[in-house]
């Protein structure tokens, strides 16, 4: 039977494809509990990865959101009682404005001047004749696994990754997931042009309602040979409890405040605890849907974490301290 204090890495998923996309990356998986507090709703994924034990607890089904993700990871931080590192995982909306990003691409929450990683973009505060005052900047991640992510950032500059070959590795061992989970062709890869809204019903497919008509579309260079692609982008990702589909608010605050990508959850977890939030790219945070790139995006923020964890020495996380120490001082 499995033994709760076995477990360091706690690790939460929003939906299906990103709780299917965690487990699959597991190098070893375990029974379930016999038994947990009878106040804890979760469901565990059990595991292990490299030298970590892991668990895995996805949101209840259609229940997304800020709060949804805090009591989902306070329930497994008390259940977990040696959890010394917590993880947002999945899947996430582009913000393509200041940088070169792309579907399937990854975005790795990372500390800046004055934040630590994740913005809760719709919590702050109005002045009289002024702007919206931004006040949501949240915890960062333990020093620790920082360094791990610096260290792992330099690994795949010098040598570049190889996340694409673990999912295909994946793939070919559950041949069932290759539809949902494979990397989509280049061409459904569109970037519209920010004033273009999506001109079909909101269920309807982008390259069936909107076309690819040069005059709707950012042109986009190839990615040279050299550098990865799928890329690995460092900086700040933008919560907030309700999906972001605005192509003209998602440029301001990727310019204003160098925001990445956007998601739903991670300001949930981070308002009382030092989460790391990994998001593979699936859309573009417009009105322009894509559920063609979510399993893909899902399989590559799972595959960087598991390189993530790989980094991290078992016996840095025995001096740390335990999640459920930083949830009592709340």
């Amino acid at each position: 039977m499995p033994d709760v204090n076995d477990y360091t890495i706690g690790w939460v998923c929003a939906v299906e494809k990103e709780h299917i996309a965690a487990a699959e990356f597991l190098d070893e998986e375990h029974g379930n509990l016999d038994s947990q507090p009878r106040n804890d709703n979760n469901t565990y994924t059990l595991g292990r990865i490299g030298k970590h034990n892991v668990v895995i607890a996805i949101l209840p089904h259609w229940e997304y959101g800020l709060v949804s993700a805090a009591n989902t990871a306070r329930d497994m931080i008390r259940s977990f009682p040696n959890l010394r590192v917590g993880l947002m995982v999945g899947i996430g909306g582009g913000a393509p404005a200041k940088h070169d990003i792309r579907l399937g691409d990854v975005v790795v929450s990372s500390a800046g001047y004055a934040n630590g990683g994740v913005f809760q973009y719709d919590y702050g505060k109005t002045i009289q004749d002024k702007e919206f005052t931004y006040t949501g900047f949240l915890n960062k991640p333990p020093t620790f696994v920082m360094t791990a992510v610096a260290s792992l950032k330099s690994l795949y500059k010098r040598k570049g990754h190889q996340l694409k070959e673990s999912i295909t590795k994946v793939l070919e061992n559950n041949p069932r997931l290759q539809d949902e989970y494979q990397r989509p062709i280049r061409s459904m890869d569109i970037l519209y042009k920010s004033d273009y809204v999506h001109s079909g019903e909101e269920s309807e497919d982008c390259l069936e309602s909107c076309g690819n008509a040069p005059s709707n579309i950012i042109q986009r260079r190839e990615r040279p040979t050299h550098e990865d692609d799928p890329a690995i982008h460092y900086g700040l990702i933008a919560s907030a409890n309700r999906l972001m589909q605005d192509a003209l608010i998602r440029d301001k605050l990727a310019n204003d405040k160098d925001v990445l990508c956007f998601e739903m959850e991670a300001a949930g977890l981070m308002n009382q605890l030092p989460f790391l939030v990994v998001r593979g790219i699936c859309d573009y945070s417009d009105t322009h849907k894509n559920l063609r790139w979510q399993g893909y995006a899902a399989m590559m923020a799972a595959a960087y974490t598991k390189d993530l964890l790989n980094k991290i020495a078992p016996e840095t996380l025995q001096t740390e301290k335990r999640l459920a120490e930083t949830l009592l001082e709340d």
